[in-house]
């Protein structure tokens, strides 16, 4: 109970000053909200984009190895003729894969091109083509909001057959019904199987909602497989359990006996993996994570001398009233932690004002952007903990000064 009356009292303390000298104390707090809005800002930016990116990186398998020509990554030690000298993955490598590959769970081969795709009067222009062999969808998660996937022998024979993205059925057919319905693709007409469940923007690029798929044995007909321009690639997923580098170690041997590799020679292929993708990221929201600190921690350090003053000001204006507490039998600890409490408080305000800003931003960039800025509750809980501590350490000095006055000195001022 005692700590309750003193933390009420503390606050009823803190709400007189802000009352009796409003301009002072919000000159004062403006530092802290300025210094908390920058800080937090900056994280919730950061934050979101963060896991807008991730959950993208993250919906193309974080246990899938990507067998390309080019890796994603370069290194200063390998020339870059090396690489250009390098065959482009074929898709008779995939059944090779299937057959020597003890920790792979499925297989398959794609490509991508951009073309219009046609129908009737509408059309879509660069929409995203993908040519894939049969397990593609073992590989790849995705939903379809209608239809389905090919059959088996709908894939190795090269059927006509399409699966298309939600925007393009929209852009194409409007409200109507769109399975069994034609698309116009290299100038032969596809029809239509099935449409991908509406995935909305991704900040890889890497969303269905522009996307055509065929089977592969279909488009080959019409695009040169062994092409670099339509990015060959061979995507292995492994089987639960098995780590990424296992497959990879994996792999590499596998690949090399595939083409016939002597022992010295170096590889003629590319293993990549989500994760270099992710490591990439972390580099940059460290260094933009750095610059919110940096440039929120002035502002929080021209608002920490704001408290300082303010609670300089409180000891001098309540000296007398310090000296009758200590005299009825107030120990020196009450009157410190009653100060720290109050400047505690008035820095939370400061802070709480600037995470009311950074909330009413997040609303209006989320209703005119198309972005999805979240303020979460970790950054919440980090922008109330910064004023707290700002607060103790501000108001250590002048709390300290007002628990060591003499009850009889401070009573006569």
């Amino acid at each position: 109970m005692i700590w309750q009356k003193i933390f009420l009292e503390s606050f009823r303390f803190a709400y007189h000053a802000l009352i009796s000298n409003k301009l002072r104390t919000l000159l004062s707090l403006l530092g802290i909200t300025i210094g908390i809005f920058a800080i937090i800002s900056v994280f919730t930016v950061v934050d979101s984009l963060e896991n807008n990116i991730r959950s993208s990186v993250a919906s193309l398998g974080s246990n899938v190895v990507f067998v390309q020509k080019w890796p994603w990554s370069f290194g200063d030690e390998y020339p870059w003729w090396k690489y250009m000298n390098r065959p482009t993955p074929k898709v008779d490598e995939v059944k090779e894969i299937e057959h020597r590959s003890a920790m792979a769970e499925a297989v398959c081969f794609m490509v991508d091109v951009n073309k219009t795709v046609k129908h009737k009067t509408n059309s879509v222009e660069n929409a995203e083509v993908s040519g894939v062999s049969h397990n593609y969808y073992r590989v790849k998660n995705f939903e379809l909001q209608a239809g389905r996937y090919f059959t088996d022998a709908e894939s190795e024979s090269g059927k006509p057959y399409a699966i298309i993205g939600s925007t393009i059925a929209e852009s194409l057919f409007g409200e109507g019904e769109v399975i069994g319905k034609q698309v116009k693709l290299f100038n032969r007409n596809a029809t239509v199987i099935g449409v991908f469940e509406k995935e909305g923007s991704s900040m890889m690029g890497n969303s269905n909602d522009n996307t055509i798929l065929l089977p592969i044995a279909y488009m080959r007909n019409f695009v040169d497989l062994r092409s670099e321009r339509i990015d060959p690639t061979i995507m292995v997923k492994a089987k639960p359990g098995i780590e990424v580098d296992e497959l990879k170690f994996e792999l590499t041997g596998i690949m090399r006996a595939i083409r016939k590799l002597k022992p010295l020679a170096d590889d003629d292929f590319a293993l990549n993996e989500i994760s270099l993708i992710s490591s990439g990221f972390d580099s940059i929201f460290a260094v933009i994570g750095l610059a919110g600190w940096i440039i929120g921690g002035f502002s929080i350090l021209v608002g920490g001398f704001g408290i300082a003053n303010i609670m300089f000001v409180s000891v001098k204006e309540r000296t007398n009233q310090i000296g009758i507490q200590k005299a009825l039998g107030a120990k020196n600890y009450f009157i410190l932690i009653q100060f720290l409490i109050e400047s505690m408080v008035l820095c939370i305000i400061g802070g709480s004002i600037g995470l009311l800003l950074i909330f009413g931003g997040t609303v209006i960039v989320n209703y005119y952007a198309d972005l999805s800025i979240e303020l979460s509750n970790s950054n919440v809980l980090l922008g109330i903990t910064i004023s707290a501590i700002i607060g103790i350490v501000s108001g250590f000095i002048p709390s300290y000064t007002a628990s060591r006055l003499d009850p009889v000195e401070a009573m006569r001022s």
